[in-house]
This record gives structure tokens, sequence and C-alpha cells, in this order.
């Protein structure tokens, strides 16, 4: 059923973007009004031999997008940076989301005002960078309607939003080993029986926050995760997999409680029982 949902946006998004594409050329702007959004290029200036950037979107009360991994419904956001200027390298770094359920089942997303940090990294460091980015992503409400909007930005002279940008990388979820010692931490995985591959991930959250896990697994690998139980055990359960899945299979496992986050990476056999 996710794999339908899933299957269903996607056309339906491809489908609505071309026509938008064919029945308007829009010319880039710092800025642009969407469906139920508004986003916009921002920039914080150099740091190292990056400079700090930013695809801000803005979203009217009650509408949501989504996360890189969307979740059981929804679109993730695509970025195409090929018209950009002196760009060796756009790094994406996705703040943690947020759950939310409704009857297209779990989504992964950002409400209200959502800033993704981007590292660019210029092919001359001692020539001016500018940013040309065509931006495809979700708005969703009741239904997800595709949006999307032609940006650019010469990084050189933007630096105001440094502190939105920092204040984003900040949620960046932090790599963390398998049980590590620490007060957010993913600390076990054990296999389950049941219908499909499953198996239990025993978490540790600060006291007074509620933990949220969003599992990813590689393409046309469908994974979900329950609410815990008792707070600190969730069951992930591998939905779908290619029928010629074998060998080790890489599994992310992102875990948030209240303004932290961190990631763990773990592997699967093919089978689906984690190791």
């Amino acid at each position: 059923m996710a794999s339908m949902f899933r299957a269903a946006s996607v056309a339906f998004f491809c489908v609505l973007s071309f026509a938008a594409a064919v029945a308007q050329p829009v010319k880039p702007s710092a800025s642009t009004q969407g469906f139920h959004s508004r986003a916009r290029l921002i920039g914080g200036g150099q740091q190292g031999e990056h400079w700090l950037a930013g695809v801000e979107i803005t979203l009217d009360p009650g509408f949501k997008t989504y996360w890189r991994n969307p979740g059981d419904s929804g679109l993730p956001p695509r970025f195409d940076w090929s018209g950009s200027e002196n760009v060796a390298g756009a790094e994406i770094r996705w703040p943690a989301p947020k759950r939310h359920v409704d009857a297209a089942g779990v989504a992964y997303v950002y409400g209200k005002q959502a800033v993704i940090p981007i590292l660019v990294k210029p092919k001359d460091p001692a020539k001016s960078v500018k940013l040309v980015l065509a931006l495809d992503y979700g708005v969703c409400n009741d239904i997800c309607i595709p949006a999307s909007a032609n940006l650019t930005l010469d990084l050189g002279g933007a630096d105001s939003e440094r502190k939105a940008i920092e204040a984003a990388l900040a949620k960046v979820p932090l790599p963390q080993p398998l049980g590590a010692q620490a007060d957010l931490s993913i600390l076990s995985i054990a296999p389950q029986v049941g219908d499909k591959p499953a198996f239990a991930v025993t978490v540790r959250a600060p006291a007074g926050t509620k933990p949220a896990l969003f599992p990813e697994g590689p393409e046309n690998w469908f994974v979900s995760a329950s609410h815990p139980a008792d707070g600190d055990r969730f069951t992930v359960t591998v939905e779908e997999k290619p029928k010629d899945a074998s060998g080790s299979v890489p599994l992310r496992l992102t875990l948030v409680a209240g303004d932290k986050a961190i990631e763990t990476e773990v592997s699967l056999d093919g089978s689906g029982p984690p190791r």
C-alpha cells in the first residue's frame, strides 16, 4: 500500500511539473511564490572553504512539505544546481523532520518554515559564486500538490541569513555508532518473528521527551517504524524490498527526541534481518 501511495504521488508530481514547465518558463529570482508556499535562496557568508547557503520554504498555516524520505506518501524535494556558476559541489544537510500521521499513512515532514542548509564549494575560491536552482517540492494539506521554484543568488553579497542557516544546521542529526553511551542513542537491534522481516530497536532518550524513529533503506526498499512501546522500543518493518535482494544492505536510522537528533547506520542481510 505504501508503494502505491508513493508511486501515485510521484506520477502526479511528474505530470504537473512537466505541464507547468511547458506552460510558462520562469526567470530565476531570489524568491518565488508557490502553491500555499514561498521558496527562496538565502546566504550566510563563508565558512572555511565553503559558502553557507540555504533553501527556505515558508508554508501557509496547516500545510507541510517533505523530508528527503517522505514516508508512506508525499514528494521529497528535488534540487537541480546545473545552471550555477563556479560551483564544484552543493552538499545538502537535512534537519530532522517531524512524524505526521493521516489517512495516507505516516509522512516525514517540515511545517511552517523549513530551512535546508547547503554547503557550497566553489571551483575557484578567488572567483564569485552564483547559485541557480531549479527546485521541485511537495506541498500538502489533505492532498499533496507539486510546487516548483526557479531561484538564483549571488553568494558574494549574501550573508544576512547566517543565523537562520546555523540554526538549521544545529538540527541536522549527528552521526553516532550503534550502542553509543549518550543520552540520545540507538542501543540495540534484534530480529523479530513475523509475516514480514522486522526487528526491534531499543533506544535511550532524555527524560520527558517522546522519541521518534525514521528508518531509510536503499532504493526500492520501503521500511516503516512504529510508535515507541514503553517509550524506548520501536518495531521497524521491511514492508517491501526487491525480490532479488541479497548480501549486505545499508539501513539508516534517524532518532529524534526534543531538540536533539542522531543517525546510526546498520546493515541488513538481503532477507531482512539486521546484522
